[in-house]
């Protein structure tokens, strides 16, 4: 008997749903549901939902505006949607990690700010060429990023003080010590934030001109993309990733098992404030030049929304880290041209996390299905 005629005409977009391709299609379920959800709403108001979501994709520079300004057009705003896009990418790796671990990194926006501030003053106000600046840069993010996250994982394992207390705890004592050296030493007596950077030590080419545009690099982007992929085959493939994964499961499981708990938290959250810190580098000196004291980027906090809508997948951060950057870069052309408030931005993001949240029920019915239109095909199998 053709196997073909075993199988339920759903059986394909059951395996869809149900494999291995989950961690896509459970979000992209999320958000089409959100989408139906968001344009009731936009209707309700008395406004087109076709115009609002287009305006959203325009102003973050997916779609081409009806004008633009000189040496501008989409690539312009979708080059500069990229530079966005690098440092919620990192920050969104960094929650990730620290979820794989059984840890809750919410000190990513004071991550972020330490080593953004770090590398503002020691290389940022130095007058070292491109060449060298850029990498050091790098390193010093990645090396203040990590001193504050590994010490975090330090106060978990070894006095068992809950990570969300001293992440919370951390990222005011940096906004307040980072705040007053700014105010006291580096502030801009206009602009009441930091003094800008040297440009041969910001990670964009701001105003880079080709072709009668000028437009942005956002010099971190493939490598933020790269960091994407690593992560992934750390977890996937290699021993240290499965141990992370093993005590972030079941420590006591992984403790009998011969792993070393640990070490493993300590290299987790160590791991996590890496990549916070990065973002840090590529957000202040990279998609801004300048740091505003008293204040933590909201970014940090958003992370942990694009980490939950991406299934807390690497490579689902890609996708997800589009969908609310974009949402956040366009909402300022959609409330300008549509006349629709940015709050509904937000709204969109809340409602994507809502739907987000029940995909343990829609796995839970789809591998159900799945399981069942199997049976039955096995069943007409046998006849």
């Amino acid at each position: 008997m053709d196997k073909k005629n075993n199988k339920p005409k759903a059986f394909w977009l059951l395996r869809i749903f149900g494999g291995k391709w989950q961690f896509l299609t459970i979000p992209l379920l999320s958000i089409l549901f959100s989408l139906i959800a968001i344009s009731i709403i936009v209707l309700l108001i008395g406004k087109n939902p076709l115009t609002t979501l287009t305006s959203l994709l325009q102003g973050s520079g997916w779609l081409p505006k009806a004008t633009y300004a000189a040496h501008k057009n989409m690539f312009t705003d979708f080059t500069e949607f990229l530079d966005a896009m690098t440092p919620m990418l990192f920050a969104s790796l960094a929650v990730i990690v620290a979820f794989k671990a059984g840890l809750f990194n919410i000190g990513v926006s004071g991550q972020m700010l330490l080593a953004g501030f770090m590398a503002t003053i020691f290389i940022g106000y130095s007058s070292l060429p491109s060449a060298l600046a850029w990498p050091l840069v790098i390193l010093v993010g990645i090396v203040m990023g990590a001193i504050v996250g590994g010490f975090t994982g330090f106060l978990k394992y070894r006095f068992n003080i809950n990570e969300v207390v001293t992440s919370i705890m951390l990222n005011y004592i940096i906004q307040y010590v980072v705040s007053f050296f700014i105010n006291t030493r580096y502030v801009d007596a206009v602009s009441r934030q930091s003094r800008a950077i040297n440009p041969a030590a910001r990670l964009t080419i701001v105003n880079f001109e080709a072709n009668d545009l000028r437009f942005r690099i956002p010099l971190c982007f493939v490598v933020a993309i790269l960091a994407a992929f690593l992560i992934y085959l750390l977890f996937s493939k290699s021993r240290q990733g499965y141990e992370i994964k093993a005590v972030g499961l079941n420590p006591k499981a992984a403790k009998y098992a011969g792993i070393s708990v640990g070490k493993n938290i300590l290299l987790g959250m160590t791991l996590s404030g890496a990549l916070a810190g990065l973002a840090g580098v590529t957000y202040y000196l990279g998609y801004y030049n300048t740091i505003q004291p008293n204040t933590l980027a909201s970014m940090g906090f958003d992370s942990i929304a694009v980490a939950l809508l991406g299934n807390s997948h690497p490579l689902g951060a890609i996708f997800s880290s589009t969908l609310i950057v974009t949402l956040t870069k366009g909402s300022t052309y959609m409330s300008s041209i549509v006349g629709v408030r940015q709050e509904i931005a937000s709204l969109i993001t809340g409602m994507i996390l809502l739907f987000s949240a029940c995909r343990a029920y829609i796995k839970y019915k789809v591998d159900l299905k799945l399981s069942t239109s199997q049976a039955k095909g096995s069943e007409r199998g046998k006849v």
